[in-house]
């Protein structure tokens, strides 16, 4: 190829390069302005209430035991018995646990941020079955009791907005603060009436919580069986954890879903009695599900998406120049080209700048067409016509087109990118298919003589 030619190429190759610097320090605004948002959020959530889990009710039973050991005299051999005394908990799940929730969203703004706030009220009802003896089956004159308690588990009790009580095989018990065992956390703790010891059967509970929470809500299925149902007028829920619903509903007005789970699917009984025996507590806390209220329309994320395909785009643009510099025997400047990514590169922050006030879609369909007609104006000077103006400005508005479908189809992302890979590829092979190169490697040469 002609060293003319290839100055060219190169220095076409230099500017795509050069737009890298720019394009880098506007990701890094996306990144800024996203950090900020985060930290705005957790602001508000900071002086609600965070997002929240509920953990139980368990049934707990503070115990004292005495231990007998065995200890040898060292002075006279002889062997005597000593006792001392250990306290701990025993705990119990549930044989059933049922959840039915309701959740209203409400926003909260501070300046352009929002955050996205709910109100859960929840019914929240089972039984247990006390075993014989409380399931101990060593001497049992060894053990003393305390008053047993059901304690439950609430990541955020700021969030608690009822005065909490439960029934107990028909009995209303006040719930008191704290949940009174550390694996739970913070929570409430209700007393067991005094008539309920190792000789009963059966322990019906029933109660209603009313929470507030930001962003998610989370339920630790603690039941043999659970089932747990939730709904919300949030159209766009995301679930998370653990297990995902058996079977859910989401439409434009809410959701409605339900979870079913047993101790087979859990193994709950065995992560509580390693968390009580080896103090490991990871397993039986994240044990959970539950679901995201998740906002489909995030600017940040969708300009973080957008400026990663900013170099193809800077790419296929100047490649058009340069079809157009070979097919139509025009002469472009560099410094047209820096102009032209210039503007490119300007689209980026038009669209952060713009989304955070008047939302994603509507800033792209603003900013596209403000640098479509800004640079086919210029390009309508640069090629010396207001039709191939037109004609290059049309090209751009396709490929500003095809990039807001690469960023609204996620999961085909990929495909269509490379089907739009393809196809221009064989477009430009077809418009330069009779390009007779050499032809215009020497009369690249020519011009270069006589300018000099």
């Amino acid at each position: 190829m002609n060293n003319s030619l290839a100055i060219k190429l190169g220095t076409i190759a230099a500017l795509i390069v050069s737009l890298l610097i720019p394009l880098q320090m506007i990701g890094g605004v996306i990144k800024e302005r996203q950090s900020h948002r985060e930290h705005v959020l957790q602001d508000i959530a900071r002086s609600s209430s965070y997002r929240q889990q509920i953990t139980g009710p368990l049934l707990v039973v503070p115990y004292r035991k005495m231990v007998h050991e065995w200890k040898v005299n060292p002075s006279t051999q002889e062997r005597y018995v000593e006792q001392s005394e250990v306290s701990g908990f025993l705990c119990f799940l549930p044989e059933t646990f049922t959840l039915n929730g309701q959740m209203q969203t409400e926003i909260r703004k501070r300046g352009i941020y929002e955050a996205r706030l709910y109100h859960a009220t929840n019914h929240i009802g089972g039984y247990y079955t006390i075993p014989t003896q409380w399931g101990i089956t060593e001497d049992f004159s060894d053990y003393r009791f305390d008053q047993p308690f059901l304690a439950l588990g609430i990541s955020d009790i700021r969030g608690i907005e009822n005065a909490m009580k439960i029934t107990l095989n028909g009995e209303t018990v006040n719930f008191q603060p704290g949940s009174q065992v550390k694996l739970l956390g913070d929570g409430v703790h209700a007393q067991l009436p005094r008539d309920i010891g190792p000789q009963q059967v059966r322990l019906d509970f029933a109660f209603d919580l009313k929470l507030q929470g930001t962003g998610q809500m989370d339920i630790t299925p603690v039941g043999r069986e659970s089932n747990v149902k939730l709904s919300s007028d949030w159209p766009n829920p995301s679930f998370i954890g653990d297990y995902l619903p058996a079977d859910r509903n989401v439409s434009s007005v809410g959701f409605n879903a339900h979870w079913q789970t047993s101790f087979f699917s859990t193994n709950l009984e065995e992560a509580l009695q390693n968390c009580l025996q080896k103090s490991s507590c990871e397993e039986f806390n994240n044990r959970h599900f539950g679901v995201s209220l998740v906002d489909p329309v995030d600017q940040y994320l969708k300009s973080d998406r957008a400026i990663k395909y900013a170099l193809l785009f800077i790419a296929l643009t100047f490649g058009g120049f340069f079809l157009f510099e070979i097919l139509k025997r025009l002469a472009v400047h560099a410094i047209q080209y820096s102009l032209v990514g210039m503007a490119l590169a300007t689209f980026y922050l038009l669209l952060l700048s713009l989304s955070e006030h008047i939302g994603f879609s509507q800033a792209y369909a603003i900013s596209s067409t403000a640098c479509v007609l800004l640079i086919g104006t210029y390009i309508s000077s640069v090629l010396h016509s207001v039709l191939r103006g037109l004609g290059f400005a049309a090209g751009l508005a396709a490929l500003y087109g095809l990039l807001f479908g690469l960023l609204s189809a996620e999961d085909y992302a990929l495909l269509m990118g490379s089907l739009l890979l393809f196809g221009l590829l064989g477009v430009v092979m077809v418009l330069t298919r009779k390009v007779d190169w050499f032809s215009i490697s020497r009369s690249t040469k020519a011009s270069a003589l006589r300018a000099e």
